[in-house]
């Protein structure tokens, strides 16, 4: 977050929220909390299918240990969706990548396209020997082992993606962000056809296991500061997920589609620049910036709810740091927590979140109130939805700066999706604390607030 000098006064341009409210081109339909993009919410294992035979393919440099052979089980299974979904979708037919390479990034390195690999902690794709490699020795088993089998699969997706692009005649030429965020776009693709259960190998659970994938596209998202059209742009965990969403919901046509103006119209990365100071909620006028802010994004017709810190009420879940008090009309705040959690992780050090994640969560109880005054029920999934998209679109009114003095600064986002993919997410909450069962659907909630700009939405879609 980022606190500004002086106060502009502008008149809102905000829809109250009620349960009829008018949706501009057509009726919105109402999202199933119980489904993710049309499927059931599950949470069984993610990752290779029990009793499955390796696919045996051959690894260049590889040492036939379990992290190869789970990287060549992917490159199959993604190599065998797009053998059917090439032709299917694009009329061309899929060509099986020439080689698959493996090395371990702290031994001796080797040289893949002309480049050594030593110390080369990553995973890639070379379109001149049409070869994916990955680093065995820390890249996947790093991933695999802190957040699961399914962002081991995400990874060889990504890149088995850039293949993808490179038959489909892509130009070279191509902004890096574009090309990233299309193979995010086209991952998305492929786990839809694996949580569909149409893949042979693998299974993916759609509450749990797309959860590491989100995770896995957060822990490598840009840092804070790398503008959208810097050269090696992949993009920011917000919009990297948002690509994976589109391609896991509307299928690889949709990929394609991804250009360079689309993804400046919708970018959270901003321009360069080095992420703001860390803004803390036990700063009195920190605090208070945050109500300003939320008063002016929400024109409540009744006494808006006051902040005050104090003991949670009505919540059914553990460490509640904020709670909203629908008889008293005040939400409690747990300073001390907030500010745990509102503190930036650091290399070797214990920390939270970032403070974007601390406001968010005090903001998503004062849009209950919201909810309250427009006649919805706070408890229940659909409520929990509500509340992400009502959070989603506060954090629009204040994304450019020029509403008040507190404004979302580089990486302010990305903090979002990661409390949104911790276990008792508040963003994504009912009053009693009950969160979405899926990150998927949360993250979904909240970017329909925030891209619409629009309160009305919120009331429509989630009722």
């Amino acid at each position: 977050m980022k606190r500004q000098s002086g106060w502009a006064i502008v008149a809102s341009l905000s829809l109250f929220l009620t349960g009829c409210a008018a949706t501009v081109g057509g009726a919105a339909q109402p999202v199933d909390p119980t489904r993710v993009a049309g499927l059931e919410i599950t949470d069984g294992p993610s990752g290779l299918k029990p009793g499955v035979r390796d696919a045996a393919l051959p690894v260049d440099g590889g040492d036939g240990g379990e992290i190869d052979n789970l990287a060549a089980n992917a490159v199959a299974d993604v190599q065998r969706y797009w053998r059917e979904h090439l032709p299917a979708v694009f009329n061309r037919d899929f060509r099986p990548l020439a080689t698959l390479a493996s090395y371990d990034s702290a031994g001796r390195g080797r040289v893949i396209c002309g480049a050594s690999t030593a110390g080369l902690v990553n995973a890639f794709y070379c379109a001149g020997e049409d070869v994916v490699a990955w680093d065995r020795g820390e890249l996947l088993p790093t991933l695999g082992d802190s957040i699961g089998s399914a962002a081991v699969m995400a990874v060889l997706a990504h890149e088995i993606g850039h293949a993808v692009q490179f038959r489909l005649g892509l130009p070279a030429a191509t902004p890096s962000i574009v090309k990233e965020q299309q193979a995010d776009c086209y991952t998305g693709a492929y786990f839809r056809w694996v949580a569909e259960g149409k893949s042979a190998m693998f299974q993916v659970s759609t509450g749990r296991g797309l959860n590491e994938v989100l995770t896995a596209l957060f822990r490598i998202r840009d840092s804070a500061g790398v503008a959208f059209d810097d050269d090696g742009a992949h993009g920011s965990a917000f919009d990297r997920v948002s690509a994976f969403q589109f391609g896991f919901t509307d299928g690889p046509a949709r990929c394609a589609m991804i250009d360079e103006r689309e993804i400046e119209g919708r970018s959270t990365q901003g321009g360069s620049g080095s992420a703001a100071a860390n803004v803390r909620l036990d700063d009195r006028e920190a605090l208070a910036d945050l109500t300003t802010s939320l008063r002016q994004a929400f024109r409540l017709a009744a006494t808006p709810p006051t902040l005050t810190a104090g003991a949670a009420c009505g919540v059914t879940t553990e460490d509640s740091l904020a709670s909203y008090c629908p008889e008293s009309n005040q939400i409690a705040l747990d300073l001390d927590g907030l500010v745990r959690i509102g503190t930036p992780p650091r290399r070797g050090r214990q920390g939270g979140i970032g403070d974007f994640a601390a406001f968010a969560e005090v903001a998503s109880r004062y849009t209950l109130a919201v909810q309250q005054e427009g006649g919805f029920r706070l408890d229940g999934p659909v409520a929990a939805q509500r509340t992400a998209c009502l959070t989603g679109y506060w954090a629009s009114t204040i994304a450019d700066g020029k509403r008040g003095s507190l404004t979302l600064s580089p990486g302010d986002l990305d903090e979002a999706i990661a409390e949104m993919l911790t276990r008792n997410s508040l963003i994504a909450a009912d009053v009693q604390g009950r969160t979405l069962p899926a990150g998927f659907a949360r993250v979904a909630a909240f970017r329909d607030g925030l891209s619409s700009g629009d309160q009305g939405t919120c009331g429509t879609k989630y009722r």
